[in-house]
């Protein structure tokens, strides 16, 4: 088991793991609304931030991809910049190309997973909710980095907070989608025969609800299905200890507020 400990930055906490050397964290809600631009102080001196507009896909960005993207919408006579006139390419992912740059992804009740390869430096970060889960995200974003030389062995990847799979209710049509990235489809009469198989297997991906029609749906667990599918050992992967919807004082939860507000976290490339 790999140790999560809570750091302190600002007298306020953040989240590490020991899996991980490269510089990172899991904020919490206590940091807003304070941006990857000032948090990346907490974990480097000096790092490019590379962020995103986050769209619930599976895209995952090359440095100068999210540079080229990123445009800034001066209004008319303002001397200052806010973060709203600022135009940031639509991705959901993004990986380091040398040392010294910070990738960061939002979340309130989706994944944050954060990705480094222990032996070139380098670093990935992605947003996978159930639409970019079911897309296959964090596989795409280890894609990236095998590209540029890293091997899988290498690869050490870390779920972070998110909203825990017995809280989390979805419809049968949402847990069919997730259950096609780790089984065969054609493999199933139909697709509910795909919730019933992954209500069924060991450490399962999906639990029992009472609504007829509905299941809990655990999306780190379809993560780490992904990753195992993908050759990663089990014990290059950890999986963070806390549940965005079930510990108010420490994150925000769009399933239990409903307002759009976000917590950040990110790695830097060393």
């Amino acid at each position: 088991m790999h140790n999560w400990t809570w750091q302190t930055w600002q007298g306020q906490p953040y989240l590490t793991c020991d899996l991980i050397a490269q510089p990172h964290g899991f904020f919490t809600s206590a940091f807003a609304p304070q941006l990857p631009e000032v948090l990346t102080s907490a974990l480097s001196k000096n790092a490019e931030v590379l962020r995103t507009k986050q769209v619930h896909g599976n895209v995952v960005l090359a440095p100068e991809a999210v540079r080229t993207g990123t445009k800034t919408l001066v209004a008319s006579g303002s001397s200052q910049v806010s973060d709203e006139d600022i135009e940031r390419p639509h991705a959901d992912g993004c990986f380091s190309s040398k040392a010294g740059q910070a990738t960061w992804v939002c979340t309130a009740d989706c994944t944050p997973a954060l990705i480094a390869d222990e032996r070139t430096g380098q670093v990935a970060a992605a947003h996978a909710g159930w639409r970019g889960t079911a897309q296959k995200i964090v596989p795409t974003a280890i894609a990236k980095l095998q590209a540029q030389g890293s091997q899988l062995q290498d690869l050490r990847v870390l779920l972070g907070p998110a909203i825990a799979g017995e809280v989390y209710q979805v419809g049968e049509d949402v847990a069919t989608q997730m259950g096609l990235s780790v089984v065969d489809g054609e493999q199933f009469a139909n697709p509910a025969d795909i919730v019933a198989h992954l209500l069924t297997v060991d450490s399962p991906p999906l639990l029992p609800d009472n609504k007829p029609g509905h299941v809990r749906l655990d999306v780190r667990r379809i993560n780490e299905m992904q990753l195992e599918q993908m050759g990663l050992a089990s014990d290059q992967v950890a999986t963070a200890p806390h549940c965005t919807f079930q510990e108010p004082e420490r994150f925000f939860s769009y399933r239990r507020t409903k307002l759009k507000q976000v917590q950040w976290s990110g790695i830097i490339s060393v």
